[in-house]
């Protein structure tokens, strides 16, 4: 008797055991770099993975090459990035414009030199943009980056373009851009500043166009318009998840849980989200719920 005792404790125990691994495999450490557009995505990646039963644990507010070095290194399971930074930063790789090739070229060099595996490519895309003070830009009927060169061309010498030092002399910065479309902005009339202080230069009126980041929430704040990129100069730095390749294989079903959100997301919305944290002084956490919520993709179980 005590024999088949002791055989039923075992079993209970074996199943116990079993519960508690089953638990501990529905784990995982979600990452995110130190600003808030990377806060908002890795919260909505949380809360809508804790809403699947996962439980995890969050790494936030990381440099660029921290948070790649705790993913190559199992710290991180899984997070938020950008083709064009795993292209150009992380692979040394030219950028690529195309947003369908510069996922496919990613994905398929991370996952074959680091076991990085790319999923969930959204329309989300954090890359250079040239913008103008949207009433200027109507007045003067630049609605393109083609526009803005050929009315420097008519008009040499009236616009000023605001920029940080990198951007004025990279490549695929200002020469790049004045090449691709055929203009060129004197150096009288290109004004260096720090990086962030174009977008106020615009608004107080003291540059005309300025560089600028595609999802920043000082778009919304002071008025400003993208101008469109006919061309597709500008490579592409479109959001999509990147994960170990262990993450991927135990957890196939990650990519079909954040599949709705990587779906839903665009430049656009993103820089509302971003608007809402930066200037409206609303928490991460409560502006990544409320969109969640509104857009159905919490089940609220």
């Amino acid at each position: 008797m005590k024999k088949v005792l002791t055989l039923a404790m075992v079993f209970m125990l074996s199943l116990s055991v079993l519960a508690a691994c089953g638990d501990e495999e529905k784990s995982v450490t979600v990452g995110a770099k130190n600003f808030t557009e990377q806060f908002l995505l890795s919260k909505m990646a949380i809360l809508m993975l804790e809403d699947n039963g996962y439980s995890v644990d969050e790494k936030s507010n990381l440099g660029s090459s921290a948070l790649r070095q705790a993913l190559e290194n199992k710290q991180v399971d899984l997070t938020w990035d950008y083709t064009g930074t795993g292209l150009v930063t992380y692979m040394g790789e030219e950028p690529i414009a195309d947003k369908q090739e510069a996922y496919k070229t990613v994905k398929k060099l991370d996952m074959k030199r680091n076991n990085i595996y790319w999923t969930n490519l959204s329309d989300v895309n954090n890359t250079y943009t040239i913008v103008m003070k949207k009433e200027q830009a109507d007045k003067l009927g630049i609605k393109s980056i083609a526009d803005l060169a050929d009315y420097v061309n008519n008009n040499p010498g009236e616009l000023t373009f605001g920029t940080d030092a990198e951007f004025a002399n990279r490549p695929d910065g200002l020469p790049g851009v004045e090449e691709a479309y055929g203009f060129d902005f004197k150096g009288d009339n290109i004004a260096e500043m720090s990086y962030g202080l174009q977008y106020e230069a615009l608004n107080n009126g003291e540059v005309d166009a300025a560089v600028g980041f595609a999802t920043d929430s000082r778009i919304r704040e002071y008025d400003l318009v993208n101008l469109e990129d006919s061309k597709s100069f500008f490579p592409s730095y479109n959001a999509a998840i990147a994960m170990t390749k262990e993450t991927n294989e135990n957890y196939p079903e990650i990519e079909e849980i954040l599949k709705p959100l990587s779906e839903q997301l665009d430049s656009e919305i993103m820089r509302e989200l971003n608007y809402q944290v930066d200037v409206e002084e609303r928490t991460v956490d409560d502006v990544a719920k409320e969109y969640l919520e509104k857009n159905g993709l919490l089940t609220g179980e």
